[in-house]
């Protein structure tokens, strides 16, 4: 592969953290995660913030990406600077030094019969 794929900066504008689960921890426990991919030769140093409705917005989050590798990174374990709440409706933006994929999924184990939810984060650039 010649060029790495994907943007720099993304957006997701819808997140929620359910407050509890039927599952057993920490497979199915209701969770969200952002899914990046870095297909590149440089390993990402990736930046996110996490915005609210009613209050001043949390982060950044700081994590790496290693080369030509993938990192599933649930919300619900972030905790520096702060925890992410649940229950909670909150937005997110993912920034990179290097060009990354974003995916955000969903897993609501609220009820016995799980819902799963998954959609390509929106490229900001």
């Amino acid at each position: 592969m010649t060029e790495p794929l994907g943007r720099r900066r993304w957006a997701i504008a819808e997140g929620y953290i359910p407050g509890r689960s039927t599952g057993p921890k920490p497979e199915l426990e209701s969770h969200e995660t952002c899914c990046i991919l870095n297909t590149g030769d440089r390993d990402a140093l990736v930046r996110l913030m996490v915005y609210f409705e009613d209050r001043e917005p949390a982060g950044p989050y700081t994590v790496n990406v290693q080369a030509r590798r993938t990192r599933h990174l649930r919300f619900n374990e972030l905790k520096d600077p702060e925890p992410i709440p649940r229950d909670t409706p909150y937005a997110s933006v993912i920034e990179s030094d290097v060009p990354i994929v974003v995916q955000h999924t969903r897993l609501d184990s609220r009820q016995a019969e799980n819902a799963l939810m998954t959609t390509i984060a929106f490229p900001c650039d």
